[in-house]
């Protein structure tokens, strides 16, 4: 393993702890310690979540240790959805749209110095506006979910799904 992967496990160890997504007897499902790979994409995309695959995060997309944290988090955060979930669906959009708010909210991919570095200044409710527009762009690259009803299902689970911040106390 070369030295960028060693710092992504290295990282992926410490959120997977923080995040407490542990196999247990009184989980519905369950992860092991295989569940993040780390891999060169092809995609723009930095990361991914998927049952039965795990994490998957793009060296070749990820160029600082915070852009590691923040992909790995936000990825953790479906891992931890999927495991406290029995019924979640991955295949329904309001399902999906659930833990994208969440993901979004909950992994720094809203703080507003990334929001100052993508041009977004807006000061009025800016965490929330970016909240919405990342879980509308990821749930519309579901398959089943085109845009319209990326929207809907986004709209339709926003203000719970944005309030959930488990397994946190608050917004970190």
């Amino acid at each position: 393993m070369h030295l960028a992967g060693a710092l992504l496990y290295a990282s992926w160890w410490k959120s997977f702890s923080r995040l407490g997504v542990q196999s247990t007897a009184n989980s519905p499902r369950s992860v092991d310690s295989k569940i993040a790979k780390i891999r060169s994409c092809d995609s723009a995309v930095v990361g991914g979540f998927a049952p039965g695959v795990g994490v998957v995060l793009c060296h070749n997309h990820l160029g600082t240790q915070d852009e590691v944290n923040r992909s790995l988090t936000h990825e953790l955060i479906h891992a931890y959805d999927h495991c406290r979930g029995a019924n979640l669906d991955w295949s329904d959009c309001h399902h999906h749209a659930c833990s994208e708010v969440r993901a979004a909210n909950l992994s720094g991919d809203c703080h507003w110095s990334q929001e100052f570095l993508r041009g977004n200044f807006s000061l009025q409710a800016q965490h929330q506006a970016c909240v919405r527009r990342r879980a509308l762009l990821s749930v519309a690259m579901n398959p089943n979910c085109p845009e319209p009803k990326a929207k809907e299902a986004v709209d339709a689970v926003f203000d719970t799904c944005f309030r959930d911040t488990r397994p946190f106390d608050r917004i970190p």
